[in-house]
């Protein structure tokens, strides 16, 4: 290994820097009191579980991402947290074991195996909030609310907010009584968004010639609010359920629309990313520049079940890092500046001005940068018992 390979980090690991540090650590305390004026309190997840309980019902997409280990002491297999909200949900449904509603938030590293154009880097600070409890659509609204008010606290402008849900292909899949092979013929389709391979897979898979129509509707069925009225002629004939979700994602649009009316809503009834873990109404939101989303999340009941509580259960994730980067700014140039042989005779001093939240730096014996370079904007100067601090220069 040569010297310049030493500085080598793995793909997708990133360090933070200043001033970027500075501003997620700023992000991260906004961001936490925001959850903390709504009523979520905070958690703090391990970073490595046992397998068995880390990724109980979240499917193999999770499987894929988690780094795994063995136990020195057990020899069990661990896992390192590659989402946080499975572990959340674990906290809510055996160790906490509330009553009611309950409302959790957290900011955390994770690692994930590999990275891809849906998760970003393999290192992200996971920072989120999840409500479990309540199944109703009121808990949903909240949830996109808050999200929104995220990355109003984070800078975002012309935010886009693409709003799904899964219960509408579980129901279609169900009335049509596809075994396991099947539907995961139908999801990867959907997923390459290929109306051949669609068409394709459907003929195969799905006999009954009206709800062979409906699954070949739901890859056209995204865009504006024409896209719920076409739905509605689309899905005419399908089970209720898939026009309960209809009336929830109506409700929905029009609750966010009430607080937020300059977020521009988008439709898309073919989205299925998470489509192991959700239940219900799935959100991703936005903004120009960035080719992945700033926030997602949804609903996903009874992912406590594997730990004997089955609850409703709806939230959201973002990556700190990528939200740090909506409002770069310079870090604040605030520092008060004393010279070596200075702090020595003012040390008392020294102290009382940090006591006092200032930002002082003492130079140190020969160094060759000056204040400007250590972000100090004043200096504490002055002789006997007259000492204060003035601006530089």
């Amino acid at each position: 290994m040569t010297i310049a390979d030493r500085w080598l980090l793995p793909d997708g690991m990133d360090e933070v820097l200043p001033p970027q540090a500075a501003r997620m650590e700023e992000l991260r305390r906004a961001l936490l009191d925001l959850y903390y004026r709504w009523g979520y309190d905070q958690v703090m997840p391990p970073p490595v579980e046992f397998l068995d309980s880390l990724l109980t019902g979240t499917g193999t997409d999770l499987d894929l991402q988690t780094f795994k280990l063995t136990d020195q002491l057990t020899g069990r297999m661990m896992g390192v947290s590659a989402d946080v909200t499975p572990q959340v949900a674990r906290m809510d449904a055996h160790s906490l074991r509330r009553q009611g509603p309950v409302r959790l938030c957290y900011c955390t590293n994770v690692l994930r195996a590999k990275a891809d154009q849906h998760q970003g880097g393999r290192s992200p600070v996971q920072v989120g909030v999840e409500l479990f409890g309540h199944a109703g659509q009121e808990a949903d609204l909240e949830i996109l609310r808050l999200a929104l008010s995220s990355l109003a606290v984070a800078g975002a402008g012309e935010i886009h907010l693409a709003l799904g849900h899964i219960g509408i292909y579980r129901s279609l899949v169900q009335a049509a009584e596809l075994d396991a092979t099947q539907e995961r013929a139908l999801y990867e389709a959907l997923d390459l968004k290929s109306p051949g391979e669609l068409a394709a897979r459907v003929s195969e898979c799905v006999a009954d010639p009206t709800l062979a129509e409906m699954f070949l509707a739901l890859s056209e069925l995204h865009g504006g609010d024409e896209v719920l009225e076409a739905a509605r002629g689309a899905f005419a004939e399908a089970p209720a359920a898939v026009n309960a979700a209809l009336d929830q994602l109506l409700a929905l649009s029009a609750g966010v629309r009430a607080e937020y009316p300059e977020v521009e809503l988008y439709f898309d009834l073919a989205e299925l990313r998470g489509y192991q873990y959700h239940t219900g109404m799935m959100f991703a939101a936005y903004v120009p520049g960035y080719g992945q989303a700033l926030a997602k999340g949804g609903r996903y009941d009874d992912t406590g079940r594997a730990f004997g509580r089955a609850r409703p259960a709806t939230g959201f994730s973002m990556d700190l890092k990528l939200l740090a980067s909506l409002a770069l700014s310079a870090p604040a140039c605030d520092g008060i500046w004393v010279a070596a042989e200075v702090a020595e005779q003012q040390a008392a001093r020294v102290a009382a001005l940090r006591d006092a939240g200032e930002r002082v730096v003492v130079a140190l014996p020969g160094q060759r940068t000056g204040p400007e370079a250590h972000r100090c904007d004043r200096q504490l100067t002055g002789s006997g018992d007259d000492w204060q601090v003035s601006p530089l220069g």
